[in-house]
This record gives C-alpha cells, sequence and structure tokens, in this order.
C-alpha cells in the first residue's frame, strides 16, 4: 500500500517515458567516460622520453581519478534510476490489473440485473483472470486482494443462485412423496415439466434455455447441474422403462412446457422384448433431444459441444448396463435352436446406437451394447450354463426321500440322439461286441457276457437324481449342435454338475445322512446309479457333433472312483453306527454271566431281543431301496456283528453251569430262528425265503455260532466227536485254545475231563 502511495505522489513530477530517457542519456555517458579512461592510461615509452616521465604520468594520474569519480556518480545515478523505473512500471500494471478487476465486477453486476447472463458470467471470469494475475506476482502484496476475493466469491455465488434459479423453471420434476420409491405406482406418478418451448410472442436471438446452459458452462457449474439432472432420469424415466415391460412413455406439447409423463398397459409381458425397450429409450431421448439437449455451447477446455454430449458422457456408461443387465441378457436365447432369430435383436440394438450417436448422445466410437449382442454365442453358452448350474443345484438341495425304482429294464427318459451319418463306419469298426440271440454278449473269442453286464441293479434312487441324470444328457446333447467355443463350455459345465455334486449334497444333507439309515442307502444309490452312467456318458455322444466330444476327450470316467467312494463311504459311515448301537445294547446283557439269576438273564433276552428289533427296522428301512446283494451284505454283516459279540463274550465265561448252559442256548436259539428273519431284501414275502436260507453266505460267523449252541448242549464225548482231531466242524468254528476253554468252563475237572482236553490239539 505504502508503495502505490509513493508512486501516487510523484505521478506528477515523474513521467515514466522522461525516466527512461534519462537512463538511456545517463547509459550514454557512462560508456563514453570509460572510453576515455582507457585511452589515456595506453601511452607509449621511448629511450629519449625518460627525462620527462615524471611529470607526464602525474598529470594523466590526475585526470584518471576525475574521470573514475564521474564515472561512479553517473553509474549509481543510472542503477537509482533503473531502480526507479522498473518499481513504477510495475505499480502500473498493478494498477492497470487493479481497474480492469473494478472494470469487469462492474459490467457482470450491470448484466445480471439486466439477466444477460453469459455477459455477466464471462465478465465475472474476465475479473477471475485479473486477480489471479495480481495474486502470481511474487514479493508483491496488497491487502486489497483479499477483499477483492471476498467480492468475487459474492458475485460468483450470486450469478450461480440466479443460474439455478433460472434452471428450476427450466426444468421442472414433479416426483413421488417418496423419493426413494422405485415401485411401478411411484413411477407412473412422475412427470418431466421442460420449460423450454419459446414463447410464440417472444423475439429473441438466443433462446432463454441455451444462454442459461451456457452461463452455466462458464462459471463451471453445468456439469453438477446436469450431474443431477442425469441421475433422476436414470432413476424415474430411463430405469424404469427398461425394468417396468407395462410401462411407457407419453410425451405432451403445450405452447409454453413440454411434459413428459406415463402410463400403464393393462395387458403387458413379464419381460419386453429389446425392440420394445429400445423404442421407449429413443422416444424419451428423441423429445429431449428436440426440447433441451440439442444446445450447442461452449464448454472450457473443450470446444463447441452439446448438451447431448455432455449428458452423454455423464450417464451412457450406467444407462448400458442396465441395458444389457435388464434387457439383453434376458433376451439371449436358453437353446441354441433360437440363436438364429436372435439376428433381430442384433439389428435393433445397432439402429438404437445409430440413432442416439445422430442424436450425438454417443460418440461414434461407442459400440457397448452392439458388442454384447454379437457376442450372443458366448453369452448363450454362459447363460446356458448358468441355468443348468443353478437347476442342477436346486435339485441337489431337494429332498433325497423322493425316489424312484431303477430296474436293469428301465430307460431313463433321455433325448434321442442323431444318427452319427459319416461316423457310422468308425462305430462299426471300434465296437467289437455284438448281441446274440440268447441275449448274451460276445466280446470275441470264447468269453460271454451276461445280458446284465454293465446293467445297474434294481435298486431305488432320488427323482432328484434321475432329473440331474437327465439334465446332463441334454445339456450335452445340445452340445454336440452348438459351436466348438459353446461345445467346450456345456462340456465343462456338465463335468461342474457332478463336481458340485460332491460337495453340495454331502454337505448340505450332512445331518440326515448321519442320522437317518434309509438316506444313507439312497444317497449309496444316488452316488453309484451316477457313477454307472459316466462310465459311457461322454462315449455315447463321441460320433455325433464335433469338439471336445468327438475326438475322444469329452468323457467322465475320470469322476467314477469319486462318486463310488462317496456313496461307499456314506453307506458304511451308517454301518458304522448301527454298528456302534449294536455293541451298545449287547454291553446290557451283564457278559452273559450267571444266567441262573433271573434278574441277568432278563437282561441278556432283552439285549438280544433290542438287537434283533434294531435288525427288523434296518431290514424294512433298506426293504426294496438297497440292491439285494448290497442289502444282503449289509444286514449280514450287522448280524454278525452281534453274533462275534456273543461268541466272544461266552467264550470268555470261566464257569458256565448247567443251567447256565440250558439258558445262553436257549437265547442262542432265538438268534438263530429269528436272525434269518431280518433278512427281507424285498416286498414280496416269499421272494425273501432264498436270501434266508443263505444266511450262512453273508454271515461269516453264522456256523460257529451253531458249533457253540452244540457245544453248550453237548457232553464231553460229542464235542471230541465234533472236533475230530482238528478235522471236524468244531475245528472249523474254533480253535483248540477256544474249545479247551469252554470245556473248562462247561465241565468239572474230572478224569475225563482231562482225556477230552488231551484229545483237542
Amino acid at each position: 500500500g505504502s508503495l502505490v502511495a509513493d508512486v501516487l505522489a510523484h505521478s506528477g513530477r515523474l513521467d515514466k517515458e522522461h525516466l527512461r530517457a534519462r537512463v538511456g542519456r545517463l547509459s550514454r555517458r557512462v560508456e563514453e567516460l570509460k572510453a576515455r579512461d582507457g585511452s589515456g592510461g595506453g601511452t607509449g615509452s621511448g629511450g629519449g622520453a625518460g627525462r620527462d616521465a615524471g611529470p607526464a604520468r602525474r598529470r594523466r594520474s590526475r585526470s584518471g581519478l576525475g574521470v573514475q569519480r564521474d564515472l561512479n556518480v553517473a553509474v549509481a545515478e543510472f542503477t537509482e534510476l533503473k531502480q526507479q523505473l522498473e518499481r513504477d512500471t510495475l505499480v502500473l500494471s498493478v494498477l492497470q490489473k487493479l481497474q480492469e478487476f473494478d472494470t469487469a465486477i462492474k459490467e457482470s453486476y450491470s448484466a445480471l440485473l439486466e439477466k444477460q447472463y453469459v455477459a455477466a458470467a464471462q465478465q465475472l471470469e474476465q475479473a477471475r483472470s485479473s486477480l489471479r494475475s495480481l495474486e502470481s506476482r511474487r514479493g508483491f502484496e496488497l491487502k486489497i486482494l483479499k477483499a477483492l476475493g471476498t467480492e468475487l466469491t459474492l458475485q460468483t455465488q450470486n450469478i450461480i443462485y440466479n443460474l439455478g434459479e433460472e434452471w428450476k423453471k427450466l426444468v421442472v420434476w414433479k416426483l413421488p412423496p417418496s423419493k426413494g420409491s422405485s415401485s411401478l405406482k411411484a413411477v407412473e406418478l412422475s412427470e418431466l415439466h421442460l420449460h423450454t418451448v419459446p414463447a410464440q410472442d417472444r423475439d429473441t436471438a438466443v433462446p432463454p434455455v441455451a444462454a442459461v446452459l451456457q452461463a452455466l458452462a462458464v462459471v463451471g457449474e453445468l456439469h453438477s447441474r446436469l450431474k443431477v439432472f442425469g441421475q433422476l432420469l436414470l432413476q424415474y424415466i430411463l430405469k424404469p422403462l427398461i425394468s417396468h415391460p407395462s410401462l411407457e412413455p407419453v410425451p405432451e406439447e403445450k405452447p409454453d412446457v413440454f411434459i413428459l409423463r406415463f402410463r400403464c398397459q393393462e395387458l403387458a409381458l413379464d419381460e419386453s422384448s429389446p425392440m420394445e425397450v429400445f423404442g421407449k429409450i429413443k422416444l424419451v431421448f428423441e423429445v429431449l433431444h428436440k426440447h433441451l439437449l440439442n444446445v450447442p455451447l461452449e464448454q472450457p477446455g473443450e470446444g463447441r459441444v452439446t448438451l447431448a454430449e455432455l449428458l452423454g458422457g455423464l450417464i451412457w456408461k450406467e444407462l448400458s448396463d442396465c441395458l444389457i443387465l435388464n434387457c439383453l441378457v434376458n433376451s439371449v436365447p436358453s437353446h441354441s435352436s433360437k440363436l438364429e432369430q436372435y439376428k433381430e435383436v442384433i439389428e435393433s440394438t445397432e439402429e438404437f446406437e445409430k440413432a442416439l450417436k445422430e442424436m450425438q448422445f454417443l460418440k461414434e466410437d461407442t459400440t457397448a451394447l452392439l458388442k454384447y449382442a454379437c457376442n450372443v454365442g458366448s453369452h448363450f453358452a454362459n447363460k446356458k450354463c448358468q441355468d443348468v448350474i443353478m437347476a442342477a443345484r436346486k435339485l441337489m438341495t431337494s429332498e433325497i426321500h423322493n425316489t424312484v425304482k431303477i430296474t436293469p429294464d428301465s430307460r431313463v427318459a433321455l433325448p434321442e440322439l442323431p444318427d452319427p451319418g459319416s461316423g457310422g463306419e468308425q462305430l462299426e469298426v471300434q465296437s467289437p461286441c455284438s448281441l446274440l440271440e440268447n441275449g448274451t454278449v460276445s466280446v470275441g473269442g470264447e468269453g460271454r457276457l451276461s445280458p446284465c453286464t454293465l446293467r445297474l441293479p434294481t435298486c431305488r434312487i432320488s427323482c432328484s437324481v434321475q432329473q440331474l441324470m437327465e439334465l446332463a444328457y441334454h445339456t450335452l446333447l445340445e452340445a454336440t449342435t452348438s459351436t466348438d467355443l459353446c461345445c467346450v463350455q456345456l462340456f465343462d459345465c456338465v463335468r461342474n454338475i457332478f463336481q458340485l455334486f460332491c460337495e453340495v449334497v454331502p454337505t448340505y444333507h450332512r445331518e440326515n445322512l448321519q442320522k437317518l439309515p434309509q438316506l444313507a442307502a439312497i444317497h449309496h444309490n444316488n452316488c453309484m446309479y451316477i457313477a454307472h452312467h459316466l462310465l459311457t456318458l461322454g462315449h455315447q455322444f463321441r460320433y455325433h457333433g464335433s469338439g471336445v466330444l468327438s475326438n475322444g476327450a469329452g468323457t467322465f470316467v475320470d469322476l467314477v472312483p469319486g462318486f463310488r467312494r462317496l456313496g461307499v463311504g456314506c453307506f458304511l459311515a451308517q454301518m458304522r453306527v448301527q454298528k456302534g448301537e449294536i455293541l451298545e445294547r449287547l454291553s446290557s446283557a451283564r457278559n452273559f454271566s450267571n444266567m441262573d439269576v433271573e434278574e441277568n438273564y432278563c437282561a441278556a433276552a432283552k439285549a438280544i431281543k433290542q438287537v434283533l428289533h434294531q435288525l427288523r427296522r434296518l431290514g424294512k428301512l433298506w426293504q426294496d431301496v438297497l440292491p439285494v446283494n448290497v442289502y444282503c451284505k449289509a444286514m449280514g454283516t450287522l448280524l454278525n456283528t452281534a453274533l462275534a459279540e456273543i461268541i466272544t463274550r461266552i467264550a470268555a465265561l470261566e464257569d458256565i453251569s448247567a443251567e447256565d448252559a440250558d439258558r445262553l442256548h436257549s437265547l442262542c436259539r432265538i438268534m438263530v430262528q429269528e436272525g434269518p428273519q431280518v433278512f427281507t431284501p424285498l416286498p414280496e414275502e416269499d421272494n425273501n425265503k432264498k436270501y434266508q436260507e443263505e444266511v450262512p453266505v453273508y454271515v461269516p460267523k453264522w456256523m460257529t455260532f451253531r458249533e457253540l449252541m452244540t457245544v453248550l448242549q453237548a457232553n464231553l464225548q460229542e464235542i471230541v466227536d465234533q472236533w475230530a482231531d482238528g478235522k471236524g466242524p468244531l475245528a472249523e468254528a474254533f480253535s483248540a485254545a477256544e474249545v479247551k476253554s469252554l470245556i473248562r468252563a462247561l465241565f468239572q475237572n474230572t478224569d475225563r475231563r482231562a482225556a477230552a482236553l488231551a484229545r483237542i490239539k
């Protein structure tokens, strides 16, 4: 401030041009003095001049000192004048910028009063430029700059407020009370009013909307206003038109306002086709382009653009994503036979993007929708795989106990495979097996296979698993008619189904598989059923289509061991549970000792009856569920566990009285009489007799148990005869030490017992 005051105080007596002239004269004077000083000290010397050298040197010294003194004075004056010139120049430039700022602010204020928004905004930017120039000068700070900045901010906010009010008059949203609601009813109540239609009696070169938008662009507020407008446009107009098929736009143009509202069609489909959606969106953009978006603007840093370009840059990414996710994705066909019909969607997508580009809403290189539509083959494969996986997972998490009976003669509802065509010769060469008249299969040479070879035995499987296999077959059939890329994806999808089964089913049904024996048996059958089909699943499609299925790589054989382990592991875990329950019940039999005590005998009888009841219950649960051979092996294993435990307990007794032996024999007789009755693999009782008679085949300890009963009722001679020098049936059931232990427990220590013991060796 002092510097400005100083300059103003001397401005009357000091002119800038005068200073420049005086500095120039001083500069020339300094140069002359320097030249004289240099020429005066350069005289030569000679032999004859030595006599006058002293006085001449003294005269030159006095002359040089005077010149040097004048030179120093001139340089000092020159430096001072130069500095003063620089200071005055700087102050004058600052005063000029201050004058420019003041003029711009005044003109901006005047233009704003006259609602000349573009001129007001431009003058405001000119004032901002002047202030920035002042603030950029280092070492020259004025306290007035802070006040000028405050004035500029106030004027800017004043213009922005006035422009905001004008924008609210031009664009009016009538929204439902709850702004966050996106329901159909709320959207139907939404309206957009554009007061951008010029009045007929208004004669102006620039429409008000263009002036407001250009002024907003100048002050840097257009982007934020347009962003809010774009979000409202997406939320209440564009996205609802995509999501609600029954909604359609209803434009209405009046003399001074344009109105966009909606109405609902009473009869509408659940999903709109892309053509219908594109038509609705195109109509909205056409009316917006006519009444609002077709306004050219001078955007700082971007040049001349239209409002449509700016709006497109703000909302197109979100709009295109919504169109893809809620429209194009749903239009992707679910079957390869409908891919040809998808060309109509591709053409409509191309026309839609072309129309938006003509309205300058999109740039010429923007093709997001068209790229997605043209890549329908990949999208079809992805959608198909997703649908298949979701359907498969739904089947895996459905109830296991809903079953269907499978027999060797039953046929799964599989798709009809087309004729292999040219692959028929390969099929004939690579299939050496032939079916004979009697139903057996010839494998070459003298070998013969039963007609039941590679047939799944009769059992029950879950309906969901049968449907899962049908889903796999139909998916592979569709893969044979698809492109190579799609074929690979569908093949991998089918493999993923079976891998997912191994993870989902044991986890989702874990508790039921552990607690319910019947479900464990059904799960065992399910796994074996899937493994049975996986053996030939890929081979069946080898000569149909091309790609991964035809070159022999489309196989599922590697998954077979895993499914077999899964089924067997689950069933064996249930078998261990049942074994544990049998042993727990037999543990309450008081070790079958002191059977002459009524309490002990009752406890042992109760334990045996509980075991038999458990076996009968399991026999009913697994009846007509497990294959007969698996059923008999499972029941035989559990019955064998009970018999082995009884044999071990009785053989370990040290003293068995005659009454104890009789009662033990009666308990064993119960097991022998009722044990075979638990073998009821078939619902028809008469058909089960065969398997009840074959109990010794499935129960390894059955004959041992019968021999134990014989020993309990035999005398010493009969025992020795049964032993038959280690060649009799008793020797096959018990070791010599076990027989001797039983003899010692059953008979008193006599010579006859000693003789009998001597024969057992």
